[in-house]
C-alpha cells in the first residue's frame, strides 16, 4: 500500500524489506545459506531388506593374549591382522541378494552393532599408540573390517583392526587405501558373479593382498 503523503517513497521501502525478508529466508539469520530439505543428507534407506546389523558369524573365536600383544604379520610388503584376534567375521543377513541390491549401503549396518569406543579399544590390542589428528590427509590409520561391509563382513570386534602406515606416505599410498582398491574390486566381481561371496570372504580375511596387483591392474589405480 502506498501513503499519499510520502509519494513513491513508501513502495521503495516495500521493495527494500522484500529483499531483506528474501535474503534472510535463503541465507538465515547468520548469513550462511540454507541448504534446502531436498538436499539435505537423508540416512540409508535399510527397510524391507531383512538386514539385522548385529548379526556375526566368526570364522574362529577370538583369543586376545596377555602378552605380547596382537601381532601384526606382514605379506608382500602390507600388513596383516593376527588371526587369533582377528580372525574375521561375516553377517549373514548380508546375502549376496542384499549385496546386490541398490538400496544397501554400508550405513545400513555401519556402528550398529559395535561402539567407536569399543573398536578403538583395538588399538590396545595390538598394541598401536591412539593416532591424533587422524583425519583427511593427515590419516595414518584406520580400524578396518578385515571383511569389508561391502562384502558382507559384520561390524564386530572379531572383524576390526587398526590397520596404519606406513609412515611419511601420502594418503592414497596408505596400507588402509590399497586395501580399499581390494574390496571395492572383489565387491564388483561378486555382484558380477564373477567370484563367490563366500570364497571372496575367505580370500580377503586369509590374505587380502593376494589379490592388490590384479586389482590394481584392471581397476587402473
Amino acid at each position: 500500500m502506498t501513503d499519499p503523503r510520502f509519494g513513491g517513497t513508501m513502495r521503495t521501502l516495500d521493495r527494500l524489506r522484500l529483499t531483506a525478508a528474501i535474503f534472510a529466508l535463503v541465507f538465515g539469520v547468520t548469513g550462511t545459506p540454507a541448504m534446502p530439505t531436498a538436499l539435505a543428507k537423508e540416512p540409508p534407506k535399510c527397510e524391507g531388506l531383512k538386514i539385522d546389523p548385529k548379526a556375526s558369524k566368526e570364522f574362529s573365536k577370538v583369543v586376545l593374549p596377555d602378552k605380547p600383544k596382537c601381532q601384526v604379520r606382514i605379506s608382500n610388503g602390507y600388513p596383516l591382522p593376527d588371526p587369533s584376534c582377528t580372525p574375521g567375521a561375516v553377517n549373514p543377513t548380508l546375502t549376496l541378494k542384499v549385496l546386490k541390491n541398490p538400496k544397501f549401503k554400508t550405513g545400513c549396518i555401519r556402528d550398529k552393532a559395535t561402539s567407536s569406543a569399543k573398536k578403538a579399544d583395538t588399538y590396545d590390542w595390538y598394541g598401536v599408540q591412539h593416532p591424533k589428528n587422524n583425519s583427511g590427509k593427515t590419516q595414518t590409520c584406520e580400524l578396518d573390517h578385515l571383511i569389508s561391509l561391502e562384502l558382507g563382513g559384520a561390524d564386530t570386534l572379531d572383524n576390526i583392526w587398526p590397520q596404519c602406515g606406513p609412515k611419511g606416505a601420502a594418503l592414497p599410498a596408505r596400507y588402509f587405501k590399497e586395501k580399499d582398491i581390494v574390496e571395492n574390486w572383489l565387491a564388483k566381481k561378486v555382484r558380477d558373479g564373477m567370484i563367490d561371496l563366500e570364497a571372496a570372504q575367505k580370500g580377503i580375511a586369509f590374505n587380502w593382498t593376494q589379490y592388490l596387483d590384479v586389482a590394481k591392474k584392471e581397476t587402473g589405480k
